[in-house]
């Protein structure tokens, strides 16, 4: 009984593969679990299609699925998902939420999310940060995917409770490969990472609910 679980190699989630990479280790779904990694839109696809049984799927693409109660969470600001105002108003192919974000919020330009816009973000060009946006406004914070599943709830359930309950301490040698990949430095992808949090409180619910309203 194989799992594919879909991958995204962002960095906002690098503590959750690393969690991920211990609990198999130390459970019997090892030899059962396989990743399939790409960008965000294409898990989506998979998963939708069923070719996926489990993946963080855009909050936007969740709505009818089932989840446990991990997501991808930005309190304020997120770093990673920008609009460039003056650009041409382009959408990012690759999130479904953010483009719907940047239209709930009127935001014009070009969306820009993952770690290509963690490195503008760094290099200090202008750029609007959505949930920050999206804070300011609604006091709320915003909810960029969920972790969904088809099939093995319970494994699940056990993957949120160990998840939320542990500190995941990146090693140094997996941070310096996340560096090089995508060419930020291990300082950053460090103080990134503080601006990310997973876990869906009642708050995160609360902000949720209003962009599905927002969004209809």
């Amino acid at each position: 009984n194989i799992m594919i679980f879909g991958k995204i190699e962002y960095l906002n989630l690098l503590p959750f593969h690393v969690f991920m990479k211990r609990f198999t280790k130390s459970s019997q779904e090892s030899q059962s679990m396989q990743y399939y990694k790409n960008i965000p839109s294409v898990v989506n696809a998979r998963f939708i299609s069923r070719r996926a049984d489990a993946a963080f799927i855009s909050s936007i693409s969740a709505k009818k699925y089932k989840h446990v109660s991990l997501g991808i969470i930005a309190k304020k600001e997120v770093l990673s998902v920008l609009v460039v105002p003056n650009a041409t108003h382009k959408q990012d192919r690759a999130s479904a939420s953010s483009n719907a974000l940047a239209n709930v919020l009127g935001v014009e330009g070009e969306v820009m999310i993952g770690d290509k816009a963690l490195h503008y973000f760094y290099e200090g060009k202008e750029h609007i940060d959505l949930a920050k946006e999206w804070n300011s406004r609604y006091r709320l914070p915003f909810v960029f995917a969920l972790l969904c599943f088809h099939k093995d709830e319970k494994l699940y359930k056990r993957v949120e409770k160990k998840f939320l309950n542990s500190r995941v301490k990146i090693p140094q040698y997996l941070l310096l490969k996340a560096s090089k990949r995508t060419n930020i430095s291990p300082q950053n992808i460090l103080h990134y990472l503080k601006y990310i949090s997973y876990e869906m409180d009642a708050k995160a619910q609360k902000g949720l609910n209003l962009f599905y309203k927002l969004s209809k």
